[in-house]
């Protein structure tokens, strides 16, 4: 991290404010076995009363440390102890004089010196722009002619500067390699540590080894296990579910909050030692380069192991996504199922905002875990988690992610025979097709859960399927197809007293309504859908049915009241609450820059507009595409 290197820039510069003197001590922290290990503070308490001119020296620690106290107290001094390996072995070292400045560097945090009125600073990777200027000294013209290759590089380096200036220095011996290449470079292989080298050896490697080395063994296994999880963000309970159960088993306790209470030490000897940080309340990180050396040393694991690891993994994001699923979509689960939920302690979130928080950092573990349970034939386990990852697919709409997850979990139920585990992944599985506008795949996948619900006396499911087949038929302009497939959708529904699936469906058919001018009929049958899923505490879907009608009324030369609906809605969409949707955020933006668009405002719509692309830039190019030519029109 350039510690050393900074310590000694920073008191070269302030020469004159320590008249006396500057003292300099490396007390090899994290030397090799060979090099002998820490320096004692026997040994530098004796050079430095050497270097002072004491006459004779003491024979005993306790005794030079009385004697550099007495001849340091009224000196202005500065003394850099480089590379502490503990708070134990600087404190002799400390002087008793108030013009003495000791500076400590160590790859520990050192937070017994706090006692003694030590302030503490963590470095940080360079800037970007730092690390760009670093590298450019090696790589030259190539640096500012590839720019994005350059800072991928940086990323890749994770802004280290000991990473950059190896890879500056890898382009400056190698002149005809472009930066493009230096890229596949680093990302091929074990990373960056085992790849940028100095006389052969993998520098930022022997680093780590040596951290890792004087771990003790609780914490060293937990870092080589976190190395094996599809995450880069880790919380308490994710970490006390893959703690060993050895381990776990020995703590008295309640066995989840003992499983937590021995997560959190070994974590706070991780963060100690500086291979992981905090970065939010309950929330730990990896360095990019220190998460590469973790990943390889768990690789390096039995086979046993790694699959334990991620077994574990699956059984928090089943409990923890079950959870997200409940404040979310309170009424989606399907009943019967949920014996696997309860494997291990769920991470605990508090509301809505935190739910959808935790489903959105946490899509590539719960993905790996659906991987890693269709690899293993962990067919229940499969199609279980897909199916309480509904939230994440209906708020975020990551459609490749949703299509994959749900190929995987439709094989994973017929594999283990659970019909309404295949049902079920059929139909969302459908959405998720429809949503990347592959309609006659969704179309088969819905008509083959028709033909499931019709088979076994299933009205629910058939209502489903009927429903997603209506959708289909709206969104390919079919308006009297779409329109009978929602009314008889809507009987179904009524029959078996499913309100909310019925108030879904009297949304949809408002929607085809809309689509063939129906002012009138899709305001009532909007405004129906929205009283009763307001009624179910559906705040979500309530305000999807909210933005629709405020559309409609503003199509319907009902202006203000329109304008003030999708405003309202807009809100909703906004806020952090059960109903927050980026993607419905934006469209209300873009029927807000029509409302204003069809009054001659075309500086209001353009805001409206310019508002809903920055948003869908993100989420969905087409619907970008789309606001760009609304904006070309104006």
């Amino acid at each position: 991290m350039g510690k050393t290197a900074l310590a000694i820039r920073w008191l070269h510069r302030h020469l004159d404010a320590f008249p006396d003197g500057q003292l300099h001590a490396d007390l090899g922290g994290h030397s090799t076995a060979d090099g002998g290990g820490p320096v004692t503070a026997d040994a530098v308490l004796e050079a430095f009363l050497v270097a002072l001119g004491a006459p004779s020296i003491p024979p005993g620690t306790a005794q030079r440390a009385a004697l550099w106290r007495s001849l340091t107290a009224k000196l202005k001094l500065a003394v850099l102890l480089d590379d502490a390996a503990s708070a134990t072995q600087v404190r002799p070292l400390l002087s008793a004089g108030l013009s003495v400045l000791t500076v400590v560097t160590s790859r520990t945090s050192l937070t017994g010196l706090r006692v003694e009125g030590a302030r503490g600073y963590r470095l940080e990777g360079l800037s970007t722009g730092s690390a760009l200027e670093l590298l450019a000294v090696g790589g030259g013209v190539r640096v500012g002619r590839e720019r994005r290759a350059a800072r991928e590089v940086v990323r890749l380096c994770g802004r280290l500067p000991l990473a950059v200036g190896l890879a500056s220095a890898h382009l400056a011996l190698r002149p005809h390699r472009s930066v493009s290449m230096l890229v596949r470079y680093l990302s091929q292989g074990q990373g960056v540590a085992d790849t940028l080298r100095v006389n052969g050896e993998s520098v930022i490697r022997t680093a780590l080894d040596m951290s890792y080395g004087l771990l003790p063994p609780g914490p060293a296994r937990l870092y080589r296990r976190m190395g094996l999880l599809p995450t880069d963000r880790y919380d308490s309970f994710l970490l006390a579910a893959v703690f060993p159960e050895d381990v776990r088993s020995a703590v008295s306790g309640h066995r989840s909050e003992a499983a937590v209470r021995v997560a959190d030490a070994a974590v706070h000897t991780l963060v100690e030692a500086n291979l992981l940080k905090e970065t939010g309340p309950d929330v730990y990180e990896f360095h990019t380069v220190v998460r590469s050396h973790a990943r390889r040393l768990g690789e390096e694991r039995a086979d046993v192991e790694r699959r334990d690891v991620l077994n574990r993994l699956v059984d928090w994001c089943l409990a923890t996504a079950a959870v997200a699923e409940d404040v979310l979509v309170p009424g989606h689960r399907l009943p019967g199922y949920d014996d696997l939920l309860h494997a291990v302690a769920p991470t605990p979130l508090d509301g809505p905002q935190e739910a959808l928080r935790w489903l959105d950092t946490r899509r590539s573990a719960l993905m790996g875990a659906v991987r890693h349970c269709a690899r293993e034939g962990r067919h229940a386990h499969c199609w279980r988690l897909t199916d309480v990852m509904w939230p994440l697919f209906l708020r975020f709409r990551p459609t490749q992610l949703w299509i994959e997850a749900h190929r995987l979990g439709l094989d994973a139920a017929r594999r283990c025979g659970a019909r309404q585990g295949e049902g079920r992944m059929l139909t969302s599985g459908a959405i998720g097709l429809r949503a990347a506008g592959e309609y006659p795949e969704a179309a088969q996948w819905y008509r083959q859960a028709l033909d499931m619900a019709t088979d076994d006396g299933d009205p629910r499911l058939q209502a489903q399927a009927v429903n997603g087949l209506g959708h289909i038929c709206l969104l390919t302009h079919r308006l009297d197809e779409a329109r009978g497939y929602f009314e008889t959708a809507l009987r179904l529904r009524e029959a078996i007293g499913y309100r909310r699936g019925a108030a879904l469906s009297r949304r949809r058919l408002g929607e085809t309504l809309l689509a063939g001018g129906d002012m009138t009929g899709a305001a009532r049958c909007l405004r129906r859908a929205l009283h009763e899923l307001r009624s179910l505490g559906e705040d979500y879907e309530a305000t999807r049915a909210l933005a629709l009608l405020g559309h409609v009324l503003c199509l319907a030369e009902d202006h203000d009241k329109g304008v003030r609906r999708l405003r309202q809605a807009r809100a909703g969409f906004r806020a952090g609450g059960a109903a927050h949707s980026e993607h419905w955020e934006g469209r209300c933006l873009e029927w807000l820059g029509a409302a204003a668009e069809s009054r001659g405002d075309r500086a209001e719509a353009a805001l409206h507009y310019k508002a809903a692309r920055k948003l869908f830039r993100r989420l969905d190019l087409t619907d970008a595409g789309r606001l760009d030519e609304r904006l070309s029109r104006l």
